[in-house]
C-alpha cells in the first residue's frame, strides 16, 4: 500500500490520514515508518532541487601593495568605560603595517581620512578588505574607494574569521609583554603604538614570513637575507657536521616564507568588482 501510485510521493502521516478517511486502518504511523525503514525508504520521497556547492571567493596577493586589510580595535583609557580607538591598515602579503592612528572616537570621516592618507603615501592597492563595521561600510569610505578605483570587500555576515590578518595583528599587539592594561591618556596610547609598530615592522620576525620581518618582505630584501642565513648555516654545518649513525648528516637550510601557503589568501564577500591574482 505504501508503494501504491496514489501514495508513493506522500508522507506516512498523509497516507495514514487518507486511509482513515476512507474507512481503512491498516497500521499505525510508526509501523509505516518501521516498514519503510526496513526497506531503506525513509527519506524525502519528493523530487528535490539540487544546487551546486558555492565556492568561497578569495582575494589573493602575490606581491606587496596588492591587497590591504584594516580594522579598528579599542584600547582601554584611564577611566572605566573610557576607550581610545586604534585604526590599523596592513598589507596581507608582507604583513607590513602601512598605516595606523589612535583617535578618541570612531567615525566614518576619520576612517576616510585614515585611508586617504595611506593611499597618498603608499599608493592605492587593488583591493581593501575589512569587516562589516559601521565605519568600514560607511558612505564616505565607500565613495573614497570608488574614487580611487579600489575594489572593496567585506567579511561574510555572521562569520568571525574572515579578517584573519588584522585580527592576528591585534592579538600580537595586545599579548605584547609591554602592553599596558590601561593607557593614561591619548598621547600615551600614541607613544606606545609608535614604538610597537616600529618594532613590529622592522624587528619582529614573523613565523608565517619564514622568520623575516614584515619590512624585509615588503621592501624585497628577504631573498638576500635568506641567502645570507644559508651561508651562516652552511658554515656552521661544515664546522660541526652530524656524524651520528642514527642521524646521517643533513645540511640545514633557513625556513622558507609561506612554505605551505606560497600566496596569501583572504576570504571575502565582494561588494564591487573583485580582484584575483594568480601566480
Amino acid at each position: 500500500m505504501l508503494r501504491h501510485a496514489d501514495f508513493v510521493d506522500k508522507a506516512p502521516a498523509q497516507i495514514w490520514a487518507t486511509l482513515l478517511d476512507e474507512g481503512q486502518y491498516l497500521c499505525s504511523q510508526s509501523t509505516m515508518y518501521r516498514i519503510l525503514r526496513a526497506h531503506g525508504e525513509v527519506r524525502e520521497r519528493r523530487a528535490q532541487a539540487t544546487h551546486p556547492a558555492k565556492i568561497k571567493p578569495e582575494l589573493v596577493a602575490t606581491a606587496p601593495g596588492q591587497v590591504y586589510s584594516w580594522d579598528i580595535t579599542k584600547l582601554q583609557g584611564p577611566g572605566r568605560g573610557e576607550y581610545y580607538h586604534l585604526y590599523v591598515m596592513l598589507d596581507i602579503f608582507s604583513r607590513y603595517v602601512v598605516g595606523w592612528t589612535v583617535a578618541a572616537a570612531e567615525s566614518a570621516e576619520l576612517a576616510k581620512a585614515f585611508i586617504a592618507d595611506i593611499t597618498t603615501t603608499h599608493g592605492a592597492p587593488q583591493a581593501i578588505h575589512a569587516d562589516r563595521g559601521t565605519s568600514m561600510t560607511s558612505k564616505p569610505v565607500v565613495q573614497l574607494l570608488l574614487d580611487l578605483g579600489v575594489a572593496r570587500s567585506h567579511s561574510r555576515p555572521r562569520v568571525s574569521n574572515d579578517n584573519p590578518y588584522s585580527e592576528a595583528q591585534f592579538k600580537t599587539l595586545k599579548y605584547c609583554p609591554a602592553f599596558p592594561g590601561r593607557f593614561g591618556s591619548l598621547p600615551d596610547a600614541r607613544t606606545f603604538c609608535h614604538t610597537f609598530f616600529s618594532h613590529y615592522n622592522h624587528i619582529h620576525r614573523h613565523k608565517a614570513l619564514g622568520l623575516h620581518t614584515p619590512a624585509s618582505v615588503h621592501y624585497g630584501t628577504a631573498t638576500e637575507i635568506r641567502a645570507h642565513r644559508a651561508v651562516v648555516l652552511n658554515a656552521a654545518h661544515t664546522r660541526t657536521p652530524n656524524d651520528s649513525a642514527s642521524h646521517p648528516p643533513h645540511r640545514p637550510c633557513p625556513p622558507q616564507r609561506g612554505s605551505t601557503r606560497p600566496h596569501q589568501h583572504l576570504r571575502y564577500r565582494p561588494r564591487n568588482q573583485p580582484v584575483s591574482h594568480t601566480p
